[in-house]
């Protein structure tokens, strides 16, 4: 009997102690498991970030909303600039830039951070030295992003251009309070005034080139998107004679996107600023 009862002790503690090992493996793995998934959060695309023109999504915090977006602190050629002119170059050898725009049927759009309009058609293009590139959209700052010897204007206006290779070009403009602008009329009076699902379709169609001021000769340099992701390798043109809109336009738009939509001028470092 002794025997047979020292048998089953020891057949017994054989199972505990093969339990508790297995057990305390199984444990650990899942500890390990479960620490693994904490530490791998999910990073949502960069376009489903939430970003703003104020407080903790404002363009100062831009860089801590995503990684994609870490150009917006350490890019060395961010857009706005403000355009010292008694440091802008004269180029003789730039070429005018060649402008072919046509009437097209734009459609409008709120994006949450500007009035946007549209253009599906690609037919609308500038050649600048050589290189052409086709319109976008065209959107709306308030009040302008480019200052001019620490000038800002009321509004300014960016048209979008991208070539084959997907290299960017920005027409922009600067805006003042005067007449009406009866070119963006119609849009003006159909502006959403929250985010769009879906575009708005325009009876009339437009013609960029009525927006422009008479005189083409513009400032260039090389810069960013002045939104997030802050994408580096624009080549930027932008008009030295504004036009205008009445303060009524120039109203309408501020009141959707109070107190402002823009970012504010970025340090040139070692860029040049060129004109002809």
């Amino acid at each position: 009997m002794k025997r047979f009862k020292w048998m089953w002790i020891s057949v017994f503690l054989s199972i505990t102690l093969l339990t508790a090992c297995s057990g305390n493996t199984i444990t650990e793995e899942d500890s390990a498991e479960g620490s693994t998934d904490e530490a791998e959060e999910e990073i949502p695309p960069a376009e489903e970030t939430e970003w703003s023109y104020t407080g903790e999504t404002g363009p100062d915090q831009w860089d801590t909303l995503h990684p994609e977006y870490l150009t917006c602190a350490e890019g060395q050629e961010q857009s706005p600039i403000d355009i010292d002119l008694a440091k802008v170059k004269l180029d003789e050898t730039l070429n005018d830039i060649e402008i072919n725009y046509q009437p097209t049927a734009f459609t409008l759009e709120n994006t949450g951070h500007t009035i946007q309009l549209n253009d599906p058609t690609g037919s609308n293009t500038i050649i600048v030295e050589g290189e052409e590139y086709s319109v976008q959209q065209l959107h709306f700052h308030i009040p302008s992003e480019n200052a001019i010897d620490g000038q800002f204007f009321d509004m300014e206006g960016h048209i979008v251009h991208n070539n084959e290779n997907g290299d960017l070009a920005v027409l922009g403009f600067m805006i003042e309070a005067g007449e009406e602008n009866k070119t963006l009329a119609e849009a003006w009076s159909k502006m959403p005034e929250e985010k769009t699902e879906e575009d708005v379709e325009l009876d009339n169609l437009i013609n960029l080139h009525d927006l422009l001021p008479e005189d083409l000769t513009t400032f260039r340099f090389s810069g960013s998107l002045t939104t997030p992701p802050c994408t580096e390798g624009v080549n930027w043109l932008l008009l030295e004679e504004p036009i205008s809109y009445s303060q009524e336009q120039i109203d309408t738009f501020g009141e959707i996107f109070s107190p402002h939509n823009h970012r504010t001028p970025q340090p040139l470092n070692d860029r040049e600023v060129h004109t002809h």
